[in-house]
């Protein structure tokens, strides 16, 4: 499958990550500040010709806001490196993988970009979705992940349950959110080997999801809204998890 991956952030990590993929990579004429040279500088390296066109070009053919450059590319080859669901629990026995995002059903790509750059920004080394419930790791996705979904694995199981079951015979303890949790995300302990288990947009962790969790937590909601957006609350409880181990690390 071929498709375009556009926006500075998005191409310079497929150019860093994943230059082999690139067929062709597109610079719109009227770009020649600092961000356009960077660009040209980190094809030049890896070998991957790129060429000026005309931003109408780029207008045509991108349905986004590429900011004058595009890279038109395999995405299939973006998880040929990935890791998979076995490897994945081998990670987490051997020590390796302590920290994993868990999305169960987030099927908006915004969302899903952002759960993306908030989980590379916290160091996660994982993420697990389930196949048939989740948004594609497409151009949209890309734009909003400003490069992590380049770099970031993301491996897709076909039973969320029984994944979750094999991650807590691995070792990982399963930490799910939820508006109806007795305990603040701030009260748990989050410094082991963690997989947190975010919920879909509006519904929420699903039933036989949250009975694989061995802890169920929320976030104090303050105001009249009942919960936040999937995206906002994953850097939320991410970043709390940065915190404990922080301290822990001190």
């Amino acid at each position: 499958m071929i498709e375009w991956v556009y926006g500075f952030h998005a191409v310079e990590a497929a150019l860093k990550a994943r230059f082999e993929h690139i067929e062709c990579l597109w610079l719109a004429s009227n770009r020649r500040d600092k961000r356009a040279q960077q660009i040209e500088a980190v094809a030049q390296a890896v070998g991957v010709v790129l060429k000026r066109v005309e931003r109408y070009q780029l207008d045509l053919e991108i349905d986004g806001r590429h900011q004058g450059v595009a890279a038109r590319m395999r995405v299939d080859a973006k998880a040929s490196d990935q890791l998979d669901e076995k490897t994945l629990c081998e990670g987490v026995a051997s020590g390796a993988i302590t920290l994993i995002l868990v999305l169960d059903g987030v099927t908006d790509p915004h969302n899903l970009g952002a759960c993306l750059r908030s989980a590379d920004a916290a160091g996660v080394q994982a993420v697990v979705v389930p196949k048939n419930r989740s948004a594609e790791i497409n151009a949209v996705v890309s734009k909003v992940a400003c490069g992590a979904a380049e770099v970031m694995p993301v491996v897709q199981v076909t039973n969320l349950a029984r994944s979750l079951a094999a991650l807590q015979q691995a070792g990982a303890w399963i930490v799910g959110t939820s508006g109806d949790a007795q305990q603040l995300i701030y009260d748990a302990d989050l410094r082991g080997c963690l997989a947190l288990v975010m919920g879909a947009e509006g519904d929420g962790i699903r039933r036989l999801t949250a009975e694989h969790c061995d802890l169920l937590v929320k976030l104090p909601m303050a105001g009249v809204v009942s919960s936040l957006n999937v995206s906002v609350a994953t850097g939320v409880c991410l970043f709390e998890v940065v915190r404990q181990r922080a301290i822990l690390a001190r």
